[in-house]
């Protein structure tokens, strides 16, 4: 018989067991994948860890936050170790988001463009909102009171009280200048609330510049990043990182805490 009236021999494909398994497992991936809608990149978004302790949780917005807040839906999640992270899938604790900070003024003049908005939104939730300026020490303390005023209006009740965000001093400026320009912001915008403001800083900026009297009158802010707890006593909030990962706000955003009931 000749080569070409020979039946051709079918070859037998070799199926690797573990090729096998490698394709039950894609498969079974993929499947997880689609029914979770896991998001790859939310799962790589980890932030700041959470200091040790029992935390109601606060953020700080200004126009710097880029991309659209999902007010009604503002959570911190942290995993096994304390990281913030976006995927509720890896979070072994989820909390509602308590409070906010929100900027509205800088200065004589400057007015945060995305204040109305942020500000009308947080009233909105049942978040407790609160206002702030940054202050500049090369400006007269009542024209900068006059700016946030103006800006802000009316607050309501359960409002939290307005914020100087006082953590520069200008070339030349001597501290019993700054002090004493704190002290018009402070006693013009607690003149118009009938609220005690509060006093934004660094825990070093505190030691360093503030007068005792002012830290004394006031409930403070206290900004100081990285450890598991600030080195100023008498806090009532403590902003503690600038790089949490928060669910609801995209990029990395200031988280703050403060002692839970």
């Amino acid at each position: 018989m000749t080569a070409a009236g020979r039946k051709k021999r079918k070859k037998k494909i070799k199926v690797s067991p573990w090729a096998a398994v490698g394709a039950a497992a894609f498969i079974l991936l993929a499947l997880f994948l689609a029914f979770h809608r896991w998001d790859w990149k939310n799962d790589a978004e980890r932030g700041a860890k959470v200091p040790p302790g029992t935390w109601r949780y606060g953020i700080d917005i200004s126009h710097n936050n880029e991309g659209k807040i999902v007010w009604d839906s503002l959570f911190v999640m942290t995993d096994s170790k304390r990281r913030t992270v976006r995927d509720p899938y890896i979070a072994n604790e989820i909390k509602p988001v308590s409070f906010v900070f929100i900027k509205a003024t800088e200065g004589a003049s400057f007015k945060d463009k995305d204040f109305k908005e942020n500000w009308k939104a947080a009233g909105r939730t049942d978040l407790r909102r609160g206002a702030y300026h940054f202050f500049r020490s090369s400006k007269d303390g009542e024209i900068q009171a006059r700016n946030f005023i103006n800006t802000v209006g009316e607050l309501r009740f359960k409002d939290l009280p307005p914020v100087l965000d006082i953590e520069t001093i200008h070339l030349g400026c001597s501290k019993e200048l700054l002090n004493s320009r704190a002290k018009q912001w402070l006693k013009a915008v607690e003149k118009r609330y009938g609220k005690k403001p509060i006093i934004y800083a660094s825990s070093s900026f505190i030691k360093d510049y503030l007068d005792k009297d002012i830290v004394a009158n006031y409930p403070v802010w206290v900004a100081h990043y990285e450890k598991d707890s600030p080195a100023f006593e008498g806090w009532t909030w403590w902003q503690f990182t600038d790089r949490a990962v928060v669910k609801g706000v995209p990029g990395e955003v200031y988280l703050s805490v403060m002692l839970a009931d």
